[in-house]
């Protein structure tokens, strides 16, 4: 028998290294999530034997009824708090421990190791340390306010600081882990750019972060936006520890509603549509920042 041509030979190698994931990618991703859609279109109860078809009246309940536009109102809220905040303050921290390594690695060592912290450990666990430091009567937040002379407050239990209590607690994980990816985007500037720029009258800090740092952590800068953007819409765990979608809903967000109306009253059909309003959302936003945003980055 005549050997396998080198095409053929090359489909079959191909096939051989990427036909695993390919199907792992299926099985585990694609088929579950063409399964939610579908489901998302039925009034299907988990355990139950039968189900009745709905079109869009899931989606429709998601939109009108009050708990639901709550819970999307609160995750855009949520969202456009955390992003930006948390981005550009781990670009800050990231530029400060860049500086601090030039003349002390060990103290920047120390540095990179207190921010990424909060990323290293368990949420579930932070959050209940976040739980104790917030709390009324014992916190050591209000105990600090009381020496400054400042009264208390209800963190967790007021409905109108819930939410910007929660974003803060999500800006506080967040920079660890955005501010290593930029001190990656940092380190792979060539210094020869800056003695070039210095060379052109770009001597001060702000002038060679404008013309230099700041266009070449264009990818770094993308990639931490689709990535920030999504962890953001994602919070569930200090929802489900501090408060339970709590005070009266103040505090609940789609994923938090997608895990309560699916595994708590087993609605799996409304959770499927929450399932893909949550995707809608996100695939939105990151299509929207790798139109606006990619345009002006500089791939070196």
């Amino acid at each position: 028998m005549s050997a396998p041509r080198p095409r053929l030979r090359e489909a079959l190698t191909d096939l051989w290294l990427a036909g695993p994931a390919t199907v792992a990618m299926l099985v585990l991703i694609f088929i579950p999530a063409l399964i939610v859609g579908v489901l998302s279109f039925t009034d299907y109860l988990f355990g139950a034997s039968t189900f009745h078809w709905v079109g869009l009246d899931n989606y429709i309940e998601l939109f009108t009824d009050r708990t639901g536009r709550r819970a999307v109102t609160n995750t855009l809220l949520y969202v456009a708090v955390v992003m930006p905040t948390s981005i550009v303050l781990s670009l800050v921290a990231a530029l400060g421990v860049h500086a601090v390594a030039r003349w002390s690695r060990g103290l920047a060592n120390v540095l990179r190791t207190a921010y990424f912290m909060p990323v290293a450990a368990t949420l579930v666990a932070m959050a209940t340390v976040w739980q104790m430091l917030l709390h009324p009567n014992l916190g050591l937040v209000n105990q600090v306010l009381a020496l400054a002379g400042m009264a208390g407050q209800e963190w967790l239990s007021d409905r109108g600081l819930v939410l910007y209590t929660l974003a803060v607690i999500g800006i506080w994980e967040t920079i660890g882990y955005n501010m290593i990816l930029f001190l990656a985007g940092l380190a792979a500037i060539p210094e020869h750019l800056y003695d070039a720029a210095a060379v052109d009258g770009a001597e001060r800090g702000w002038e060679r972060f404008w013309t230099v740092t700041w266009p070449l952590l264009g990818p770094t800068t993308l990639f931490v936006l689709v990535v920030t953007a999504t962890r953001s819409f994602r919070v569930f765990e200090t929802v489900a520890t501090l408060t339970n979608g709590g005070p009266a809903f103040a505090s609940d967000t789609l994923v938090f509603a997608m895990y309560r109306e699916g595994f708590v009253y087993f609605k799996a059909g409304y959770s499927g549509a929450i399932t893909m309003v949550f995707f809608f959302f996100v695939l939105t936003l990151t299509l929207i920042q790798l139109r606006l945003v990619e345009k002006r980055v500089h791939y070196r």
